[in-house]
């Protein structure tokens, strides 16, 4: 296991769509233990393959206060939601930005597991937002998508102007690993998915 280096806003390959994967195997598996190992140092409670650079459909998420519940989605889709909940998301790759976004607040999701079995589950109001956030980032979409072009903006200076001043070594410069620290990691004040 390694911790990978996590793409940071603006950065164009976040935009990119995400490959199915078509055989889960020893080499998805090593992905997948890179992925938790990259999520749990960061700290965050979700993390997307395509933020590590890494074009498949899989997302990772422990929600858990003691940060010892994995769970693995592999071709994770969405069939059905109900209702709306507004929570204060964050982001791995949009570093000291939370803002409030609007989603679904319970999903029905079929994905693979890290044996390649298929799973059915319901998920709900923390995990059913997670799940929503990771697979945007899947289809190429940042949560910051989701706010007024203004706030894009800002957003976007801030970060770029980040990164200049503290160089590229920097935990929030924009191609740097995710080290920022938040006492949000597992649903505490604000989700760093």
């Amino acid at each position: 296991m390694s911790i990978r280096q996590i793409l940071h806003f603006p950065d164009p390959r976040l935009r990119r769509q995400a490959n199915p994967v078509l055989q889960v195997n020893d080499s998805i598996r090593r992905l997948l233990d890179d992925m938790a190992e990259t999520m749990y140092q960061a700290p965050g409670i979700g993390l997307a393959a395509i933020q590590i650079n890494e074009p498949w459909r899989i997302i990772v998420i422990d929600i858990s206060p003691t940060r010892d519940q994995l769970q693995v989605f592999i071709n994770p889709e969405i069939l059905s939601r109900e209702g709306e909940q507004e929570l204060e998301e964050g982001c791995l790759s949009v570093p000291g930005i939370y803002e409030p976004v609007t989603r679904a607040r319970r999903i029905r999701v079929r994905a693979l597991n890290r044996d390649g079995e298929v799973i059915e589950f319901e998920a709900e109001d923390l995990l059913a937002t997670c799940i929503q956030h990771e697979i945007d980032h899947l289809d190429g979409k940042v949560f910051v998508d989701y706010l007024s072009r203004l706030k894009q903006t800002r957003i976007r200076k801030k970060l770029e102007k980040r990164g200049r001043e503290q160089g590229p070594k920097s935990p929030t410069s924009e191609y740097a690993i995710g080290h920022e620290s938040t006492a949000a990691a597992a649903g505490r004040k604000h989700l760093k998915i």
